[in-house]
């Protein structure tokens, strides 16, 4: 028995070691991943006055997140917000292929623009939603894009309440955002973004 003490002394100090590690691996992998959530606003559907659905995703996750929130009666129509795509409006090839996938095409409309940015969309957005006497706004964007978004279109529209329901995005991956050089640029970008719209909001405004 006097034998096997070293080993267990041993075993202890291993432990010792090993524990601590282990526990700070856990903890530093949880913390990167909520840092790569930090960037997503995501709430629980509500019903609303219409489904937004902002530019530049428009073949794609964007489009049947919001198809599919309109198909469970969550809104009676699902707005397109639609920057120019080969001299049309992109929300046109938008309803075409949610035609084809069953949609009806009443379930959509159009609001053509020539947005550049989330800024100037969320502007121009503005008046048809005071248009459509919209108050409750379902905002469907990819899920990087949504924190920001919201909080511009919350800037630029504070009559109207909106709720993020974002769309999962192929290129962004908010539970190993660390491990691929996409995942790492779309965070560091929309941060870099959120920070500009926070202090530049007053002057972006004008």
């Amino acid at each position: 028995m006097k034998g096997l003490v070293p080993s267990v002394r041993r075993t202890a100090w291993l432990l010792l070691l090993i524990v601590p590690v282990l526990a700070a691996a856990l903890f530093w992998n949880a913390l990167l991943v909520r840092l790569g959530a930090t960037i997503v606003a995501s709430e629980p559907p509500q019903p609303v006055d219409l489904i937004l659905v902002l530019g530049g995703d428009f073949l794609g996750p964007r489009l049947f997140k919001a198809a599919e929130l309109a198909r469970l009666h969550y809104a009676p129509l699902v707005l397109l917000s639609s920057p120019p795509y080969q001299g049309r409006p992109e929300g046109e090839w938008s309803i075409r292929l949610a035609e084809s996938k069953g949609y009806p095409a009443q379930m959509f409309a159009i609001f053509a623009h020539d947005a550049n940015s989330t800024r100037e969309e969320a502007l121009l957005v503005r008046s048809e939603l005071q248009r459509r006497r919209a108050t409750r706004v379902i905002l469907v964007t990819a899920d990087f894009h949504s924190r920001r978004a919201s909080l511009v279109f919350r800037l630029a529209c504070p009559n109207v309440r909106f709720i993020s329901v974002p769309a999962p995005d192929p290129n962004y991956h908010p539970e190993r955002w660390w491990t691929d050089a996409s995942s790492r640029r779309l965070l560091f970008q929309e941060w870099t973004k959120i920070a500009g719209t926070v202090l530049l909001w007053p002057v972006f405004r004008k």
